[in-house]
């Protein structure tokens, strides 16, 4: 065992800070999440900025601290992509390197045509949008019909979403593993995403926390079954489960929320002994960077900050804890997508020496290849390992 027992890993789901060396080419050139939400207002973080996050983003200096608390840096991406999969993989030690396969227009009749007769149904939509706006666009015809609404973004996803009274949840699951055995397994979308929603008109449509995430298994080893190898658990909050297949988790927990992530996240900390607590935090992403919700975004910013002093509060002597995320959500973007941006890489515990400056990390592998040093397992596919620098 090294240094630390045991790893706390906090994704921020969709929380950036500042455009990456190739934003440009992914058509995100000036993203900066971080820098846009903190510029909009006086947004209250001061546990994030002693954390060093402030210190992070290229486009807002108020938020900057003289000597965080931890460690701090940041982390570009190399996989080919910008999605939620490719960037946990990568941050778990797997690089991505054939993109995703994504369809801006719609899917092709090929794929529809089989998926609609294998569930027998047709379906609504089958374009990139807005989840909120299509639910308002075509919420109501499918209360009418019956008929699933089908849609996609710039991100490689097929989406589907239903009422909860019209089509039960667990038929919708069963709705989006064929969607799966189709869209993923033959036409190269990395997931499938159930959506359900109540409501009965297109003014108070809205999803529930019922969603369920279908992504393609990890193309190669990850952090995850290095430390499944060794018999150390691992205990997954959020949509970690499901962005891993369920590979390498000794147990997880799906949430309704942030603050109830981070209250399933403390009570992992109380009762793991050891290994790694992995949670994601979605709402960032789904709530806010998707809806280009600055506001909305920056409350969600300042709870955070309220629940971060709970966390570090229950980190024992051996603990490091590890706040990032996957990838950008600008929600001052044109667009409603993804955005290629460099994540935060914070770093705290009882043994980790203050105002270290990790720099900027070239990929987000070297956060697992320092929790792999540091558990003693075989080295991952990619990474540099930052233990020493701690």
């Amino acid at each position: 065992m090294g240094r630390f027992r045991r790893a706390v890993v906090v994704v921020c789901d969709g929380l950036g800070v500042g455009e990456a060396p190739d934003a440009a080419a992914f058509g995100d050139a000036g993203s900066d999440t971080l820098g846009h939400v903190l510029a909009s207002r006086d947004v209250k973080i001061p546990h994030l900025r002693a954390l060093g996050l402030g210190n992070l983003t290229p486009g807002f200096g108020g938020a900057r601290h003289p000597r965080p608390d931890g460690a701090f840096g940041k982390m570009a991406e190399r996989s080919a992509g910008k999605d939620t999969a490719a960037g946990h993989w990568e941050m778990a030690g797997l690089v991505t390197v054939k993109p995703f396969q994504i369809y801006p227009a719609g899917f092709p009749p090929e794929l529809i045509r089989p998926f609609e007769e294998r569930i027998g149904r047709r379906v609504l939509g089958n374009k990139a949008a807005s989840g909120t706006e299509i639910l308002k666009e075509l919420g109501e015809e499918h209360l009418r019909t019956g008929r699933p609404i089908v849609y996609t973004s710039q991100d490689s996803v097929f989406q589907v979403a239903a009422h909860e009274e019209l089509i039960l949840p667990e038929e919708l699951y069963r709705i989006c593993q064929v969607a799966y055995e189709i869209a993923c397994l033959q036409f190269g979308v990395c997931r499938v995403i159930a959506r359900p929603f109540v409501g009965r008109t297109a003014a108070d449509f809205k999803r529930t926390p019922n969603r369920r995430d279908f992504p393609v298994p990890p193309g190669g080893v990850t952090l995850l079954d290095r430390l499944s190898e060794k018999g150390l658990p691992v205990f997954g909050v959020g949509k970690i489960e499901d962005i891993f297949t369920g590979r390498g988790l000794s147990g997880a927990v799906h949430t309704k929320s942030d603050a109830d992530g981070i209250d399933q996240t403390v009570k992992a900390m109380r009762e793991l002994e050891d290994g790694l607590v992995f949670t994601n935090l979605v709402d960032f992403d789904t709530l806010y960077g998707h809806r280009n919700d600055v506001a909305g975004y920056a409350r969600n910013l300042e709870l955070l900050d309220e629940r971060v002093p709970e966390l570090l509060a229950a980190l024992r002597e051996t603990d490091v804890f590890l706040l990032t995320a996957d990838h950008g959500c600008d929600p001052a973007d044109a667009s409603t997508d993804h955005t290629r941006e460099h994540v935060p890489l914070l770093v705290r515990g009882p043994a980790v020496r203050p105002g270290r400056d990790l720099g900027v990390r070239s990929t987000f592998a070297d956060l697992g290849q320092t929790l792999a040093d540091n558990f003693g397992v075989a080295p991952l596919p990619a990474g540099t390992s930052f233990l020493r620098d701690l």
